[in-house]
């Protein structure tokens, strides 16, 4: 089967065999040092000198972990959503009783960062900023560091949903001057699903100490004591750290540049595939065109869950379908994590087949 949606992503063996090793005292000095080496990892990539912390949740959960740790009932938060996941970072603020400030743009669209900053300027009240790093229901990459400043020259707090960014695209935590970053290990990670990793500023550190959301089993003030003795406060999901340690090894040896340079050429080659086709990017504007999902118009008059489910029954190619207001309408190709150009290429070959069988049928 080649796997090509944008989550969950496939793993090598190695990896999955690291995850089948049998279990060990998750309170004892053998999964510390596990937990020690996958929390020196997470900050590699998330290029910061502070412990990033770990959470056995889905990228969800650590989402709900950033709310919930630096906010109160009744904060005012400005949320940018430029599709599916934007709204969900943007409900999950309004669950917990903040006030939103809504900048919602077309799916297809990035957020401009002026924008933001003019929407700051009329709203000084906001606390936090709310915003997507990569956009995997429309394949749009924002500039997260332009918005980033002008939230940080306001002294807003900004807090990011890079779930299906980091790992796979730069997103440098203290360069750019973030507060929260969240992702999650079923995306660029090579790993299963079940883990949140979750960074958080000196900034948001000292916001959490005042924040009043409610929170028990998503308290990053537990989770950071209990990494300081090497444990988690609650039982992990041990199989996905053993997985990451070793995904770890072959992380490093490709090295963060390494990494980055793959995923760009492997979106460079789909792009440039699909537009060969005749085919229309779902980002309106190109250069916000993200790394790690390319998102594709159907044609019109192209039954395109037909053509998904014959690439699925008859080819073994399983191709991310479109979410929300763009079901049945796009297609998307996952490219992150464990993946090669020559994957993409079998899961074009076969679309631009049962393309051309549609058109002259």
């Amino acid at each position: 089967m080649n796997l090509r949606i944008p989550g969950p992503t496939p793993c090598p063996e190695e990896v999955l065999a690291a995850g089948a090793q049998q279990m060990m005292n998750h309170r004892g000095p053998e999964f510390a040092q596990v937990l020690r080496r996958v929390t020196d990892g997470l900050n590699w990539m998330f290029q910061t000198s502070s412990d990033v912390l770990s959470a056995t949740t889905s990228g969800t959960g650590g989402l709900e972990m950033a709310v919930v740790n630096t906010l109160s009932p009744g904060d005012k938060v400005l949320a940018v959503s430029i599709g599916s996941f934007g709204e969900r970072f943007r409900s999950i603020a309004q669950a917990y009783g903040a006030g939103i400030v809504s900048y919602a743009l077309e799916w297809g669209e990035a957020a401009d960062p002026k924008e933001v900053g003019r929407l700051l300027d009329e709203n000084p009240d906001v606390k936090a900023v709310t915003v997507t790093h990569n956009e995997t229901s429309t394949g749009v990459t924002n500039p997260i560091e332009a918005i980033a400043k002008e939230a940080r020259s306001r002294d807003k707090l900004i807090l990011v949903d890079a779930v299906s960014s980091m790992s796979s695209i730069p997103c440098p935590v203290e360069r750019w001057d973030l507060d929260v970053v969240v992702s999650g290990s079923q995306k660029g990670w090579m790993v299963p699903p079940g883990l949140a990793f979750v960074y958080m500023s000196e900034r948001a550190w000292a916001a959490n100490a005042e924040a009043k959301m409610p929170r028990f089993y998503f308290d990053a003030a537990k989770t950071r004591d209990s990494l300081a003795k090497g444990q988690n406060p609650w039982t992990p999901a041990m199989s996905i750290y053993f997985a990451l340690d070793k995904a770890f090894e072959l992380m490093r040896a490709e090295g963060l540049e390494g990494i980055f340079t793959r995923h760009q050429a492997i979106a460079d080659y789909t792009r440039s595939r699909v537009k060969s086709l005749g085919l229309k990017l779902v980002p309106v504007d190109e250069q916000f065109a993200s790394n790690t999902v390319t998102a594709v118009w159907w044609p019109e008059g192209v039954d395109g869950s037909a053509i998904s489910k014959r690439a699925r029954e008859e080819f073994g190619i399983v191709l991310g379908g479109g979410q929300g207001k763009l079901q049945g309408k796009i297609f998307r190709v996952g490219h992150l994590g464990w993946v090669q150009q020559r994957e993409v290429e079998e899961a074009l070959d076969v679309v631009e087949k049962l393309l051309g069988e549609s058109r002259t049928a």
